[in-house]
């Protein structure tokens, strides 16, 4: 498996201001309080991840590139598997730039967090009609 892709809607609370952590929720509504979440109803969660995702993810020599499409702007965002992460949380994606762990957490080490996103891009993302494509895609550390 090369990529993997699910969608997340738009929500008029969306901040997008936390400077460690960026985040995909199912849960539909969000308060102030989630600056650093960027789409609410995910299409999906870590635990529906595919099998073979998840292994690919977990390896020490992951690195993870998840692409954010949203009308005709985009942004990239890369960092580091884990053989620690669980990829077992129910409602939250987690983008961590820190090496901190939880069964939410994706990927760690990232480049960028919710505050480093395209402005345009965020700006957008508050129309709760807005849908954004998230793409995951899993290289090898050379």
């Amino acid at each position: 498996m090369d990529s993997f892709v699910f969608y997340c809607n738009g929500h008029p609370n969306i901040r997008a201001t936390h400077k460690t952590t960026l985040e995909f929720t199912k849960d539909e509504s969000l308060t102030p309080r989630g600056d650093c979440i960027l789409g609410v109803s995910s299409s999906c969660n870590l635990i529906s991840f595919p099998s073979e995702l998840k292994e690919r993810i977990k390896s020490p020599a992951a690195r993870i590139l998840v692409h954010l499409h949203v009308g005709r702007y985009s942004d990239t965002i890369e960092g580091c598997g884990d053989s620690r992460l669980e990829l077992s949380d129910e409602h939250a994606i987690i983008i961590r730039k820190s090496d901190f762990i939880c069964s939410r957490t994706l990927m760690i080490k990232s480049d960028k967090a919710a505050n480093d996103i395209n402005d345009r891009i965020i700006k957008i993302m508050k129309n709760p009609s807005s849908k954004m494509k998230i793409t995951i895609q899993i290289m090898e550390q050379q």
